[in-house]
């Protein structure tokens, strides 16, 4: 297995070390449900390292990226973030992908650990000058109410006016770093990138602050899960679409990007599954795999479900018929008819992640 390069800090917290598409990974240090709850009142840090990091130059290399992408990067302000998907020429998504607009001349891209080698050999057969920043870069979360205070307690001065959705380069101590105002708990959180050499220095400050925790891909799974948050490789594949994939606010319509004629003919036609959340009505969970009924007729597939610790119930993601994808309606799932309900997202309705902050 690969191994991040906080690998050899793992063992001082007490990390289980899981496989994770070819990378050693934490799925927990003390628990996962404690660092779920400790996520949501104070600060989890995660090792987010086996991620891609991509650096895109120049207007025609921005251009480049426009066209494998659905939504429009060339008018992404400098600042800001954005979310997209990579699709293939049947619209199937390739990756589900953040960029961040450093400059006028700069879009800094985050990608998933699971294709990156797809996503690599993509970029560079297609972007001119694309560089390929993953295996040089650490990439730590930090993620909760209390993660301003935390980082802005250990001189990250740059992070504290960054709103929703933004981010930045700063340096820390001397080291050269992006950060953005964003993350995958549906906290207030700050994902920070970092040269792989310096990942254990920032990883040990921050947990040596006040109210910080290490936390494992278990918990990640479950606050992402709360808010409806899709996972590529689970919920989000490329025999789905974006459409499918319930990312219509993120489709450039006047945009050319591959499979967009299937797109077309499914937002005419309307007749397709939609990725939906729901939950149970009990602390049982919807599994991935479970067939969804609606009454006699079959409904859809879940495509990921856990136990979400702040809801108190299961809770998951399903690919639903537009019959049975209404808010409140009850479903059932499973070999033994767990009976669910369809939620709008987000499940979880109590997060800080777009919570204003001043100064």
């Amino acid at each position: 297995m690969r191994q991040t390069p906080l690998f050899n800090v793992y063992a001082r917290h007490g990390a289980r070390v899981v496989d994770f598409h070819g990378w050693a990974l934490p799925v927990q240090f003390a628990g996962i449900v404690e660092e779920h709850l400790h996520t949501r009142r104070a600060a989890g840090v995660f090792d987010c390292s086996h991620m891609g990091e991509f650096m895109i130059r120049g207007a025609e290399a921005i251009a480049a990226f426009d066209r494998l992408v659905i939504s429009d990067m060339p008018s992404l302000k400098p600042g800001r973030c954005r979310y997209t998907t990579l699709v293939n020429a049947d619209a199937g998504i390739i990756d589900d992908c953040v960029a961040l607009r450093l400059s006028p001349e700069e879009m800094y891209l985050v990608t998933n650990a699971g294709p990156l080698e797809e996503v690599s050999a993509l970029l560079a057969a297609r972007v001119p000058g694309v560089e390929d920043l993953s295996a040089a870069t650490a990439k730590i979360d930090v993620q909760g109410p209390l993660s301003r205070d935390l980082l802005l307690s250990l001189g990250m001065e740059a992070a504290g006016p960054l709103a929703y959705w933004s981010g930045t380069r700063m340096e820390w101590r001397g080291i050269p770093m992006v950060v953005t105002r964003a993350g995958y708990t549906g906290e207030l959180g700050y994902e920070i990138f970092t040269p792989a050499d310096a990942a254990e220095t920032l990883w040990e400050a921050v947990l040596a602050g006040d109210g910080a925790v290490p936390c494992g891909l278990g918990a990640r799974d479950t606050l992402r899960s709360e808010m409806a948050y899709p996972l590529n490789g689970d919920d989000l594949d490329p025999s789905r679409t974006p459409l499918e994939a319930s990312m219509d606010r993120f489709i450039a319509w006047d945009s050319d990007f591959p499979g967009k004629g299937r797109l077309l003919r499914q937002r005419a036609e309307g007749n397709y599954e939609r990725l939906t959340p729901v939950r149970s009505l009990d602390r049982r969970a919807p599994r991935a795999g479970f067939e969804v009924f609606d009454g006699a007729e079959r409904a859809g597939t879940v495509t990921s479900g856990t136990f979400g610790p702040s809801l108190g119930c299961g809770v998951g993601l399903a690919y639903l018929s537009p019959a049975a994808a209404v808010p409140g309606r009850r479903l059932a799932a499973g070999p033994r008819n767990l009976e669910i309900e369809v939620c709008e997202a987000p499940v979880y309705r109590e997060g800080t992640c777009r919570m204003k902050v001043t100064g």
